[in-house]
Formats: structure tokens, sequence, C-alpha cells
């Protein structure tokens, strides 16, 4: 019997797509899922293109759990897009996101929920229960910000963080870092918002200006 034939007691079953560049958090998702909704059928996409693919075959499509950076997804337009092709289906976001106005951005596309990745699995599973029960909700832990000075400040944020302020203070535009990182020039915005959040600064030009007062760490050179 297929997949998408399986049934319990004579009835057809839950269909989720876990959505993320990352197979170890899809496979992570899985997991959770799988506890939280034992007989849902769950399937796995890396792009845009995999979820558009696999939410046009088979049973229709129960539950959608999607981070914001999805490959393919360079706006959220195009989230809004995704959204009316998928009028029947929850959308759930859950990503490491924790700009506020951008999650308010996400949330007006009309998908069901936000849930960030740095909540505990309990907390995720409940969120996403909750969402697929009907409660619309935003649920994550804003980062604390860096006190303005601080010598740690590098060590706090991610790797991405640290190549986009590098490329900031060299004087490139959003359209540029995308281009030298291989991302949208949405993802970008994303990770320049984080990181000024994280370093506690107004803006870009200060993030900028920090970075030179500092010498450059050798992972950067």
């Amino acid at each position: 019997m297929g997949r998408d034939e399986r049934r319990v007691s004579g009835r057809k079953i839950c269909r989720i797509i876990v959505a993320d560049e990352h197979p170890l958090f899809r496979e992570g998702m899985m997991v959770l899922l799988e506890r939280l909704i034992p007989d849902a059928m769950i399937e796995q996409a890396g792009n845009l293109e995999e979820v558009r693919t696999l939410a046009t075959n088979g049973q229709p499509l129960d539950t959608l759990i999607l981070e914001i950076r999805l490959p393919g997804l360079g706006s959220v337009s195009e989230l809004a897009q995704l959204r009316q092709e998928l009028k029947h289906t929850s959308m759930i976001v859950v990503s490491t996101l924790d700009d506020g106005d951008i999650i308010d951005r996400v949330m007006a596309t009309g998908v069901d929920g936000f849930v960030g990745k740095s909540l505990s699995p309990d907390q995720v599973g409940k969120a996403i229960d909750d969402i697929r029960r009907g409660e619309v909700l935003v649920r994550y832990e804003p980062s604390d910000p860096l006190p303005l000075g601080s010598n740690d400040d590098m060590s706090k944020l991610t790797s991405r963080q640290r190549e986009v302020w590098k490329l900031i203070a060299e004087g490139k535009t959003n359209k540029e870092i995308a281009a030298a990182l291989e991302i949208s020039p949405f993802t970008v915005r994303i990770h320049v918002s984080s990181l000024i959040r994280a370093l506690n600064v107004p803006n870009r030009a200060v993030a900028a200006a920090r970075f030179a007062g500092r010498q450059t760490p050798a992972t950067l050179r």
C-alpha cells in the first residue's frame, strides 16, 4: 500500500509536510509530530518547489510546518501567495526569527501561527497542537540584546550574523550581501534586523561602525 493510501479504521489519516532546508531539524520535527499525532502521514520538503509538488499530490494536506527562510521563499508576499494556494491547510511557521515587526508581517499573510525554534520540544509541540485545534497564536522567546559596547558581542552572534555584519561593515547593500551569501534579499533583511537587535544598536550604520572599531576575528578574515 502506498503512503497516500494509508488509512486508520477505514478513514484517511492526517497528512503533514515539514518544510525546512536543514535535514536534522526536519527529522527532529518528524519525531515530535509522530509522538504528538501518532497516526499522521508526515512528509519532508527542503525547498518551496518540493512543498508545492507534495501539496498537490495525494490526499488533501492538513498541516504545513515551514521555516520562513525556506529556499525558494524569497519574500513575505510569496508566503501570502502560498497561503492562498493552500487555503484549507493549517500553515504554521516554525523559525529562529525573533524580530517582532517581521513576525507581524508574517502573521498578516494569514498563516495560522508562529512558533520559535528556541522553545523547548514540549512547548513547540503544545503550540502546534493548539494551532491545529483552531487557535491563532504567536509563541517565541525574543533574544536578549547585548549591552552596548559589550566585549562579548561577537561570541553571541550566529555564524551567519557574523558574515552579514562583516559585509555591512564593507558597505555592501542587502542585494550585494544576498549575492555574496547566495541567499534571498528577504533573508538578508531578516539577518540584518536580528543582528541590529543582538548588538542593541539603532541601525546598520552604527553596526558597521562597531565592527570597524574592533579587530576582525580570524574566523572572518
